[in-house]
């Protein structure tokens, strides 16, 4: 897909998620259905009518532009067709967040090629920002240029987590590392939404971010971001980085080997 046509898809993609924001904020503080997902596993994990009403308006909206394309999105198990073209969705991340009022939540869609992420768009609906990114052409905030921030080091940085579904069941929750990385920096956030933590830290309000367990949907179009944005994206192990990571590092850069020598100490 040459630059032009990712530029396309940026600008289809601004609509798309814009129009699926205003659907969701017609829910906001308002008539909620909530549904338990994974009963007997966690309880934590929760769908909402405004997460089915999103995920349908951008179904629809990608069947009817790219019908030949294959489709992940986290509320609706899809039929696969074997295409090079795969669509990650996140209709609501942030659902927590937004069944209890809390005002952190986001809309994540991207696109990849043979598995490579080259245009994504995090959309916040109750801010009006929309952070896109294009493979090789940069990261954007409502159409202005983002950069990474420039701290160098941990005790001047803010950095952002989050905890999987069962940490009151597995060892594997964040819990450790956390406690590690928060003696050792100037402040640590949890927001809710790990694809605006990325599209933050694109943007440098963020200096870093860190989490284990997300999803494809949950950090493909916010680690584009990222890597647009000048920063840099790995595992906890400083090994490269994709979709189907099992965690996910990301930072300006410059504080990047620091923190991963802190969660490397936390695994071994």
């Amino acid at each position: 897909m040459e630059r032009s046509d990712r530029q396309e898809v940026v600008r289809f993609l601004e609509e798309v998620t814009m129009q699926a924001g205003d659907a969701i904020m017609s829910f906001y503080r308002g008539d909620l259905v909530i549904e338990r997902k994974n009963v007997g596993q966690s309880a934590i994990d929760i769908v909402t009518n405004a997460d089915r009403a999103s995920e349908e308006l951008i179904l629809a909206a990608l069947r009817a532009s790219f019908p030949d394309h294959d489709i992940v999105t986290e509320e609706t198990a899809l039929e696969m067709r074997g295409s090079r073209w795969k669509w990650f969705v996140d209709p609501l991340d942030g659902t927590v967040n937004f069944a209890h009022g809390y005002p952190v939540f986001s809309v994540s869609v991207a696109l990849a090629e043979d598995d490579e992420v080259v245009a994504g768009m995090v959309c916040d609906p109750l801010r009006k920002e929309s952070f896109s990114a294009v493979r090789g052409g940069g990261a954007f905030l409502n159409g202005r240029p983002i950069r990474a921030s420039s701290a160098e080091r941990l005790d001047r940085s803010i950095v952002a987590t989050g905890f999987p579904y069962d940490r009151a069941v597995s060892p594997e929750n964040n819990v450790a590392e956390f406690s590690m990385v928060v003696t050792r920096v100037q402040g640590i956030r949890r927001g809710g939404s790990a694809a605006l933590d990325l599209a933050y830290v694109a943007a440098g309000r963020l200096d870093g971010f860190w989490e284990l367990k997300l999803k494809p949907w949950d950090m493909a179009a916010g680690m584009l971001l990222v890597e647009e944005a000048g920063g840099r994206v790995t595992d906890r192990f400083g090994r490269n980085a994709d979709v189907y990571t099992n965690s996910v590092v990301a930072s300006n850069g410059l504080i990047h080997d620091a923190l991963l020598e802190i969660l490397c100490l936390c695994k071994g």
